[in-house]
Order: C-alpha cells, then structure tokens, then sequence
C-alpha cells in the first residue's frame, strides 16, 4: 500500500537513506510547489490522468474517505501491528482483536474518515464494514503463516535519487530478509487479483520499490511478492537488472513530461471509465467544471513536446 504525496511522507515514517540511516520523515506544509519527487500512486495518476495529478500534487485539493480506500488503511495497520506480538502469539484470533484499537487509532488520526458512517445512526453499516475488514485479516492467514515470518521492515518509508537528480519514494508494506542475505519486498491489496493481461501493471509498484532498494543498497530484490486479500490470491514477480534499467527509463520519460506540464500548466484530462468514481468532476472540463486558477508560473509551451503520459520506451 502506497499513500504516500510528493513533497512529504507519513510523519514519523523510517527512511532509508543513501548511507543506509534510519531517519525521521516530516510531513510539509500544503504550499503549492512544483513536484519534486515521484511515488508509485502519483507515477500511476500521471498516467491515467495528467489533471487528476494537478489536482492531486498541485493543487491538493480535498478528497472524500472512501469506505474501500480506508478499510485497506485499517487492515494494513492491524497486519502491522500484529508483528509486535511474539510469534506464537500471531494468530487470526488475536489479529481480528486489533481491528477495534486500529479503528479507534484511524479516527483519531484521519478524523475525517468518521464521515463515511455519519448516516448510520444505529452503526449496521459500520458493523458491515468492520466484519469485512475482519475477513480480509482471516484469509491473510491463509496465504502467509505470519508465526514464520520475522519482517526487517514494516510500513517503511524508502527514498533515492537517480543520476538525473529525480527523487523516488514509497512506503513499502513489508521487507523481509533471508538469513543468506535475500530480499523480498511485499505488498498487501485488499482488492481481489487482477486479470493475467492487468498483471505487469499491478508490478509496475513493486518494481519501482525494487528500483529504490536497488539505488540504495545495491541490491536486487530476491523476490517482489502482492498478496491478495480479497480473491485470496498471491503474485510473484523475481527481478532481475534488466527490470529496473527498463522501469528507470520509463520513470525519467514520465517525470520529463509531467516536468513540461509543470513548466507550461498544460494538464489534459484523460477520459476513462474511472471517471465516475473520481472526486473532481466539478473542476474537471470533461465534465463542464473548471480548474482552479493555476498556481504556478507558466510559459509558452515548445512544439514536439512530449506527449503526457507516456511511460517511454522500454
């Protein structure tokens, strides 16, 4: 799960750095700024849609809770917290006791999430919800046996720069680290499974935390693992060098094209059937909307630019 925004990281998130400290991120303030940095989830906004990363980086504008999006949040806190117990002590039991605690906590940190319930006066829909999110925490059980698993990291917050000078950073789930010295990044997706075709896309995050490991430690990851609690299903992929050259490419093409839109507030809407469910149709021109007043400078935009969107060549 990646949430983190250009410009700033969860507070109190662990980083990695280039000399392998840990240190304390902290969160900046709301100013627009261009961006200086890129993350998987923007990486992925860019893509399907130039405005929606303006509205999303640039303008920052507010975006509701979702009841999907924030019992994702939910069960990632209680898998992450279930590693503090000794490792008898990790059983579905005890993982679905920490949903309670982990929803108080979430209510205390995103208050804003407390909306998603505000017309369920007698709680039946709240008390769906949780039992949903206890199902996702039950099947983990059944893909991963978390009392063999001793995680190097947890919710850890990763950033490096390439020889270009562009800063890539993520949160990755979970690391864990053989005693030979392999690495396994994985990812936990409350949604079910993509489609065979829809797969390399589903990659595209793991290889980019694949990217950032390999720029900070020199080493490729063993094993790039997304473990799939809503069909049940579990995707590995197993790097190799050629994969991160290919995926740095790709990320120097996007970050020169959301660069000139940068430059040229030039930031077209791309039309898809994730339209529907996208917060900003009222900014949105497709829609008839129109987006705030630009809040950075711009200039003339130079014929044969690059086109936006566009992952370049592999």
């Amino acid at each position: 799960m990646e949430t983190s925004t250009e410009g700033a990281a969860r507070p109190d998130s662990k980083a990695i750095t280039a000399d392998g400290a840990v240190d304390t991120v902290v969160v900046t303030g709301a100013t627009a700024i261009p961006p200086a940095s890129l993350s998987p989830s923007r990486a992925g906004d860019f893509m399907q849609c130039p405005l929606l990363y303006r509205f999303r980086v640039i303008d920052r504008l507010p975006e509701k809770p979702s009841e999907a999006a924030t019992r994702g949040t939910l069960v990632h806190a209680v898998l992450e917290r279930l590693f503090d117990a000794p490792a008898a002590e990790r059983t579905a039991p005890r993982a679905k006791a920490l949903i309670p605690g982990q929803w108080d906590r979430l209510r205390e940190s995103r208050p804003e999430v407390v909306e998603l319930f505000a017309d369920d006066p007698e709680g039946e829909r709240l008390a769906r919800w949780l039992a949903q999110a206890e199902s996702l925490v039950e099947r983990w059980f059944t893909l991963e046996d978390p009392s063999r698993l001793e995680p190097a990291e947890r919710e850890l917050f990763v950033e490096a720069e390439l020889d270009s000078g562009l800063r890539l950073r993520g949160i990755i789930d979970r690391v864990d680290v053989a005693p030979t010295g392999e690495v396994r990044i994985v990812d936990y997706k409350t949604g079910k499974a993509p489609r065979p075709e829809y797969a390399e896309g589903a990659l595209f995050q793991m290889k980019f935390y694949a990217l950032v490991v390999w720029r900070l430690k020199k080493v490729i990851p063993r094993r790039l693992q997304l473990v799939y609690l809503g069909s049940g299903d579990v995707l590995t992929y197993d790097p190799v060098l050629a994969d991160l050259e290919r995926v740095e490419r790709k990320l120097l093409a996007l970050w020169e094209a959301i660069r000139l839109a940068t430059e040229t507030g030039d930031w077209r809407p791309r039309p898809t059937k994730l339209c529907g469910w996208c917060d900003h149709q009222a900014h949105c021109p497709e829609f008839g909307g129109t987006p705030p007043p630009y809040p950075l400078p711009v200039r003339a935009a130079e014929s044969g630019g690059a086109q936006q969107g566009r992952m370049g060549p592999d």
